[in-house]
């Protein structure tokens, strides 16, 4: 019965998904070609607090839990699970006022309305997983961007989502180049629960009811042996993810 109700909430969903997309991507331009970095990033965060909205209309909460007392005058290395692109949105919302920049597959910078923008002039880094070359050079740029304008890199580790909520080990090149260009970078943790369950039957329709949450644990200064430290954040992230 719920995935029947599911099929006509998820075209109203999309409907308004699209339409969000579609008047912010002028609103973007506007902001980012004639009022600049901080306009643009404001445009930004509100369109993502709307992208939340949307997805209420499937029923979907969300709990951003963050105790920690973290710097905004040092660059930040936020990394996390990653269970679906509704992911997103909230750490964007919710960590503004840390700019957060993405590392995003390069498939994405373009035929998007808003996020494709975004990813392309708001400072993200967009990696071809076919072209490790390329990759590395885009997140030594991410690296040094952050380290020189106090700002975060958001990464997931995992490479992939996962689709039951289970993560999945952890690659570690990337966190490694991000480590390495911005040495002064609190590592942020963060373990994300049920997002996964928005995409539980694919793509169409949506599940409905999700409660998503966010764990922010206490950030780890990035000093020592980089293998040991991305040991520690992983284990701190899977320690707060549910499986069930």
């Amino acid at each position: 019965m719920l995935k029947l109700l599911s099929y006509p909430l998820t075209v109203i969903f999309f409907l308004l998904f699209g339409l969000v997309l579609v008047i912010f991507h002028p609103i973007q331009w506007v902001c980012h070609t004639m009022f600049g970095y901080n306009a643009h990033k404001k445009s930004v965060s509100i369109l993502n607090w709307f992208i939340m909205r949307c997805t209420n209309v499937l029923g979907t909460r969300y709990s951003f839990r963050n105790k920690q007392n973290i710097p905004t005058d040092r660059p930040l290395i936020i990394v996390t699970n990653h269970q679906s692109m509704y992911d997103i949105p909230p750490i964007i919302w919710y960590m503004r006022k840390y700019h957060p920049k993405f590392v995003s597959k390069i498939e994405l910078g373009k035929g998007i309305p808003s996020v494709s923008y975004n990813l392309r002039h708001g400072g993200s880094a967009l990696i071809d997983r076919k072209d490790p070359k390329q990759s590395i050079a885009e997140l030594q740029k991410l690296g040094n961007y952050i380290e020189t304008n106090n700002r975060s890199a958001v990464i997931f580790p995992e490479g992939t989502r996962s689709r039951n909520g289970v993560p999945k080990p952890f690659r570690t090149t990337g966190l490694k180049v991000l480590m390495k260009k911005a040495p002064s970078a609190l590592i942020v943790p963060i373990s994300i629960n049920n997002s996964w369950k928005l995409l539980r039957y694919g793509k169409f329709p949506m599940g409905l009811g999700s409660h998503v949450t966010f764990e922010v644990h206490p950030p780890i200064a990035n000093q020592g042996k980089a293998e040991e430290l991305i040991a520690q954040v992983e284990n701190q992230i899977v320690s707060g993810v549910k499986t069930k």
